[in-house]
């Protein structure tokens, strides 16, 4: 799988045989989205939660491929009502396939109101994680924007994530202190930061967790720059 950072919470994952999700796709006004960049596929859309930063573009892109979008069942309602056609709902602790990968929900400890155009706040459900289970067995945790809690001990226990994908900015999520409990109770090899630097008040840094977790592999990715895993 081919892994590309897009900026603040947004990846980019290619299968070996072409399919690609977008997870929590924000690329129009995301000061960290890799100049020239450019999505040429979408077959699935992740979205964590409802806040524009993780799902301002998710319309655009679900119309122009199209692609399937998961969510939690009342950000599907509100992408319905956008004009998304193709919403795959779904709730915490539910797995269901989509392409080649099987998706599972987890908790997320974070808000969800969406913005509307007028400038309203709407319920848009909760926040939420996913466990992706790939084709060839591997597991990847995609936390979210999300702060560390104790059950992330189960999602260690149920689905035993190689790969986990976490926020470390601090402010509006975890910052490095809580991203190293998470990293402790996942028990993962390998963490990929992210939600970090898009602005200065997100000041946690991949070089703070390593020092605080030096056995767990520390990924920093460079927004357009891919990695295979």
């Amino acid at each position: 799988m081919d892994i590309t950072w897009l900026g603040h919470g947004t990846f980019q994952l290619v299968m070996s045989d072409g399919e690609t999700l977008l997870l929590d796709p924000w690329t129009d006004g995301n000061p960290a989205y890799p100049a020239g960049f450019e999505i040429t596929r979408c077959d699935t859309i992740l979205i964590s939660h409802g806040h524009f930063d993780h799902i301002h573009d998710a319309v655009p892109l679900a119309k122009k491929y199209p692609a399937k979008v998961v969510a939690i069942y009342e950000t599907c309602h509100w992408l319905g009502r956008k004009g998304v056609e193709n919403c795959l709902p779904m709730n915490k602790g539910g797995s269901q396939k989509v392409g080649s990968v099987t998706v599972t929900m987890t908790h997320a400890v974070h808000s969800c109101g969406i913005s509307e155009d007028d400038g309203s706040i709407i319920y848009g459900g909760e926040a939420a994680g996913y466990v992706l289970t790939l084709s060839d067995g591997r597991v990847v945790y995609f936390a979210g924007d999300t702060n560390v809690f104790s059950d992330m001990a189960l999602i260690a226990e149920l689905y035993r994530p190689e790969l986990a994908i976490l926020p470390i900015g601090d402010l509006f999520t975890m910052g490095p202190r809580e991203a190293a409990a998470a990293c402790r109770l996942l028990r993962v090899k390998t963490v990929i930061p992210m939600h970090f630097g898009t602005f200065p008040a997100l000041s946690g840094s991949p070089a703070q967790l390593q020092e605080l977790v030096p056995d767990v592999k520390i990924l920093e990715l460079t927004p357009g720059k891919t990695v295979s895993w």
